[in-house]
């Protein structure tokens, strides 16, 4: 070959061309040839690697290989063959230049890098397609864990550039890179804050996809929809995004409501108003009355017993209602919600079930507050169930004489 070569550089000598435009017009030709060569070994060798990997597709039964040919591996993997074709015909390419054949083997060399990273960047899309699949990874920041190693590739792949170019040792970059690691810490402080906060995020296991995550500082609520390396993607319920820098997840506090959604129910603790003016002492005759409600009449018998026989104990004066012991409207309307809410299909009865008063506001309401969990978590059907439960305890207020606070509304007298 390189005889025929020197015979074409001296055909066109013989032709009054001058050898160094000889020369080039012979270079160019072949590299012409050549380049258009690799372009056909690619072409075969990534219709080749495809073919090969949907056979392999059909026959296994997992999706790995299905996605190796989404993430475009077999076009980066044949991107090898002209490589190793193209290196190994420089000593037959280029006549009597050595510079010309340096200069070609560092931009081949430089070409290899590029396409190796490619490979790595290919397989690893690849995994992160496949592992998102996977039940145990499905809240897992895979994004995160990819961007992470495709920075180190990054990295590592220039400084191997750098090294083919320059013809310096990598250690020699790696020095450099330690000398300029106070510029480098401030240029890249982001992406060095992002990648700490990732760590400590999926060490900690503090966010996972899907978390539902309140974060009223940047006016985010809603569902956790992408997690990598430098910013929290949040998916409001109002179907707004709201982006976050992954650092400010571990420096700023916020709400996760996964321990919620993983419990055996979701907290219900909401108040009545009752109106203070409408709590008094019950009749004997009104107690009979509310005997006849199924959920309180067993805790009106055993309490009423039990006070008539402390009255007669202490020999109280019941001409007066307030001596002695008596029961309150409020209070047997408190049992009657407890009660109601213990029986309730829809109440946990795993967690906590009360209901308490609390302290009355100065306007002359005394809150009556609910303390349950539902076992329905859901938002809607939450709200659903709530609601219901709420309507019927409204609802019961008037069986016992009792009415709910309304601003303006005139006091009730004796």
């Amino acid at each position: 070959m390189d005889l025929n070569r020197y015979l074409f550089i001296e055909f066109l000598n013989r032709k009054n061309i001058d050898i160094g435009v000889a020369w080039w017009i012979d270079f160019v030709i072949t590299s012409c040839l050549l380049i258009l060569t690799s372009f056909l070994l690619a072409a075969v060798s990534r219709m080749i690697s495809r073919n090969i990997l949907i056979k392999l597709s059909r026959q296994t039964k997992t999706h790995l290989d299905d996605y190796l040919l989404s993430s475009n591996f077999p076009k980066y993997i044949s991107r090898i063959i002209p490589y190793i074709f193209l290196f190994s015909v420089i000593p037959f390419w280029i006549v009597d230049s050595p510079t010309t054949t340096s200069n070609l083997t560092l931009l081949l060399n430089v070409y290899g890098v590029i396409v190796s990273i490619w490979i790595f960047r290919s397989i690893l899309q690849t995994l992160r397609a496949y592992l998102i699949t996977l039940e145990s990874f499905k809240d897992k920041p895979i994004d995160s864990y990819v961007q992470v190693f495709m920075l180190l590739i990054w990295i590592i792949g220039i400084i191997v550039i750098f090294s083919i170019i320059s013809g310096k040792e990598i250690g020699y970059f790696l020095t450099a890179m330690g000398a300029l690691s106070a510029v480098l810490l401030l240029i890249f402080k982001d992406t060095i804050l992002g990648f700490v906060a990732s760590i400590q995020i999926a060490a900690n296991d503090l966010v996972r996809i899907g978390d539902w995550v309140t974060m009223e500082k940047y006016g985010a609520d809603g569902d956790v929809i992408e997690i990598n390396l430098s910013t929290i993607k949040i998916q409001n319920f109002d179907k707004t995004i709201t982006t976050i820098p992954s650092y400010n997840l571990i420096s700023d506090s916020f709400k996760n409501w996964r321990g919620m959604a993983e419990s055996a129910g979701r907290r219900i603790k909401r108040s009545i108003l009752i109106s203070t003016p409408s709590i008094r002492f019950m009749e004997s005759g009104e107690l009979e009355k509310l005997s006849q409600i199924e959920r309180i009449s067993t805790y009106l018998s055993e309490r009423t017993s039990e006070i008539d026989q402390d009255n007669q104990a202490s020999k109280s004066d019941k001409s007066i209602a307030i001596n002695g012991r008596n029961l309150t409207n409020l209070g047997v309307y408190r049992q009657y919600v407890e009660n109601y809410l213990k029986t309730h299909p829809k109440i946990s009865d795993q967690l906590t079930v009360m209901c308490r008063q609390l302290p009355a506001n100065q306007f002359g309401a005394t809150p009556l507050e609910v303390y349950a969990f539902s076992v329905e978590k859901d938002w809607v059907m939450y709200e659903h169930l709530t609601a219901d439960i709420f309507d019927h305890l409204l609802s019961a207020l008037r069986y016992f004489e009792l009415e709910s606070y309304e601003v303006g509304s005139p006091k009730i007298r004796d």
